[in-house]
């Protein structure tokens, strides 16, 4: 049996201090293989940055995946391309930088990872999301049977589809983006994980991790406010997934959520520049 833990959206130096400090501890009581985090808000909220990325890699964490907001840090179009273990959505136009996918080795056999960006309500547009990973599954099923899928995206519409398209072609399907973290947790018939949205990593007492006065205050005027991330407690909320590694179904999924480090007292981080 393998082992993997996905962490959601990690949201700003809150949330990716928490990830850095708690993993080493979760690793060793959860008996992980492979643990998978989305770090497209870890940048001030925005984005990720080469640094960003290679803390995260040396605390534990096996591949990083993204999002809508992966090219918001100027460094990372170079960054990505000499860093295998970051993705960006798979579903980009030919030649863009990075790739969509990863496999892996570990202890027990191989794992592959694929990254892909839903279209409704979502920005930029990108190739048909269906298409796309239909396309990367075939190629990494070449190596592994184990395939975990993060599905950036708005709607649960669109994640859910998505999922039940992929079913019995891959062990887990996860979706993030929303930041909230949903209680849809199922093994779909052909034996694929499921979870709508994994939620966050990052500040409890928030707006989807960001302070709550300048949020309000948006909706209330419509007036552009600077967002800065919010401070205070933080949670880890994610899945754990149990993977018979030789037929690369699911055997279970299990939401995820744990509690970060003390909270800190310094003031709250602005969104990076």
């Amino acid at each position: 049996m393998l082992t993997i833990l996905f962490l959601g959206d990690v949201v700003g130096e809150p949330g990716r201090s928490a990830v850095i400090a708690r993993l080493p501890e979760l690793r060793e009581r959860l008996s992980l293989d492979f643990i998978i985090v989305n770090g497209e808000n870890a940048a001030g909220g925005r984005g990720i940055t080469g640094k960003i990325t290679i803390d995260l890699l040396r605390a534990g964490v096996s591949v990083i995946t993204t999002g809508d907001h992966i090219w918001d840090q100027k460094d990372i179009v170079a960054f990505i391309d000499i860093e295998p273990r970051l993705l960006r959505p798979v579903n980009y136009p030919l030649g863009a930088p990075g790739s969509g996918a990863v496999v892996l080795e570990t202890a027990k056999g191989k794992v592959g990872v694929i990254n892909v960006q839903a279209r409704t309500f979502m920005q930029p547009i990108l190739e048909n999301p269906f298409h796309a990973v239909a396309t990367a599954v075939e190629k990494v099923r070449e190596e592994t049977s184990v395939i975990v899928v993060d599905v950036h995206g708005e709607t649960t519409s669109e994640k859910i589809a998505l999922g039940r398209f992929l079913d019995g072609k891959v062990s887990a399907v996860i979706g993030t983006h929303t930041h909230v973290q949903t209680a849809d947790e199922q093994i779909f018939p052909g034996g694929t994980a499921f979870l709508c949205d994994a939620g966050m990593c990052g500040p409890v007492h928030s707006i989807l991790g960001r302070a709550i006065e300048p949020i309000m205050s948006r909706f209330a005027s419509n007036m552009p406010i600077p967002f800065p991330v919010a401070p205070g407690e933080v949670r880890l909320r994610g899945a754990l997934v149990e993977i018979d590694e030789a037929s690369g179904r699911a055997l279970s999924i299990a939401r995820v959520d744990e509690p970060g480090p003390a909270p800190s007292e310094k003031a709250p981080e602005q969104p990076a520049q």
